[in-house]
């Protein structure tokens, strides 16, 4: 899965997302305060259905302390969304 960086209006939103066999995934980067998204500090990935509105479920594990922490936490619940 190949994550990229979602470019959007807000300059300091760190946003990336990848799909893959019907289903989205989406890291964003979340702080205590400043701009963005504000939660408990650290990359927090989640997932849903690619093709059914349902609201995204985040990964267990979340917020990860690393970028690379987060997209390789995506990719093994891939494969156990996939089995």
């Amino acid at each position: 899965m190949q994550f990229s960086r979602v470019i959007n209006p807000v300059k300091d939103l760190e946003v990336w997302s990848a799909s893959s066999h019907g289903f989205s995934f989406v890291i964003s980067f979340e702080g205590r305060t400043g701009p963005g998204l504000h939660g408990q500090p650290g990359f927090v990935a989640s997932w849903r259905p690619l093709y059914l509105n349902r609201p995204a479920i985040k990964v267990g594990g979340s917020p990860f302390k690393t970028l690379t922490d987060a997209e390789k936490a995506c990719e093994s619940f891939l494969v156990h969304l996939t089995r």
